[in-house]
């Protein structure tokens, strides 16, 4: 990890950057400071743990924004082999906000599609900084389609603030593909297995989001509206950010209460950016045992589940209208 750091790593960051000094000390002067450096280590991993253990929702968002999180490409190198990455809608032209392609998790072929974003000025304005156009999604629903063809598990990776709002994406019917992708994904007869692995903005994440078993990090979040457009919304003004997102529950610990996610991934502690290795090896696990639980499920029930699972979402019993409708029909 590079020194990027979030405002309230500063301290995590001033204690490393002391302890990097006197590494350096040490060896340059041949003079033994492994004491103080233990000392310092054992502070910082208390000060992490401190930190950490207490995040607020606006705070787990910038961690999923970090520009050194990992990113879809980063997953794939160090979980999958043999990815062949596959281009273009057939239809319009080939967007680098949305990948896709084939590899092999631990042997068993895959199906996988993300967003993917850029780590500096040119990639960033190559890969529209994660905001898929039209084709983007066009291209998915191609990829969908061919995965169930040759009957292999579809992994997709959201990471983006949300779809492009341009002019042009919508002439070319932004809206109506997230739609259709969403119809065609209900439908599909193979394992969909979706992951929030950083930001997962409004209709840019349901484009890709509808699956078996819907898993988040737990520095991520998954909501209708940025907490940026939410406060602008309701309180005309962008400070009320971290307002915002506390009243969206869009974090991972709240959205499995709701039923919204079916799991949460653990990260190294500090983020994902912190151990990409580590975080990649708990992705891997965590796909490896849904997988498992879902390759053989006859394709009839994974479309009727999946159905199931989603019309439920947003349904709530109200105890006290039932109580008093129970109080009625006694009388």
């Amino acid at each position: 990890m590079n020194g990027t750091g979030l405002d309230f790593e500063k301290p995590i960051l001033e204690l490393d950057r002391r302890i990097n000094e006197l590494k350096s000390f040490s060896s340059d002067k041949d003079i033994d400071v492994s004491e103080e450096i233990k000392r310092l280590e054992k502070k910082a991993d208390d000060i992490k743990k401190d930190i950490f253990s207490k995040l607020t929702a606006w705070q787990r968002i910038q961690i999923s924004r970090h520009p050194q999180r990992p990113y879809t490409f980063d997953y794939i190198k160090n979980i999958a082999t043999g990815f062949t990455e596959i281009h273009g809608d057939r239809c319009f032209g080939d967007d680098m906000a949305l990948i896709g392609g084939v590899g092999k998790i631990d042997g068993t072929p895959v199906m996988i599609v993300g967003h993917q974003k850029g780590r500096d000025t040119k990639e960033n304005l190559l890969r529209n900084f994660g905001m898929p156009h039209p084709e983007g999604y066009r291209k998915a629903q191609r990829l969908f389609k061919m995965a169930e063809k040759f009957k292999l598990p579809i992994i997709t990776f959201i990471d983006t603030p949300g779809a492009y709002p341009g002019v042009g994406a919508e002439e070319r019917g932004q809206a109506h593909i997230i739609a259709e992708n969403q119809m065609a994904m209900s439908r599909l007869k193979v394992p969909i297995i979706v992951v929030v692995i950083g930001e997962g903005g409004s209709g840019g994440a349901l484009g890709i989001g509808l699956g078996d078993v819907v898993m988040m990090f737990e520095n991520s979040y998954y909501s209708v509206i940025s907490p940026e457009g939410c406060a602008a919304i309701l309180w005309k003004d962008r400070a009320r950010s971290p307002d915002a997102a506390e009243a969206l529950k869009l974090t991972a610990d709240k959205l499995i209460k709701l039923g919204i996610i079916d799991r949460i991934i653990s990260e190294p502690l500090g983020g994902a950016h912190r151990d990409p290795v580590r975080a990649a090896s708990n992705l891997k696990q965590c796909l490896n045992e849904e997988l498992a639980k879902l390759k053989d499920v006859p394709a009839s029930k994974l479309v009727e589940d999946r159905y199931s699972r989603f019309r439920r979402l947003g349904v709530f019993e109200d105890s006290v209208q039932e109580s008093a409708m129970s109080d009625k029909v006694s009388q």
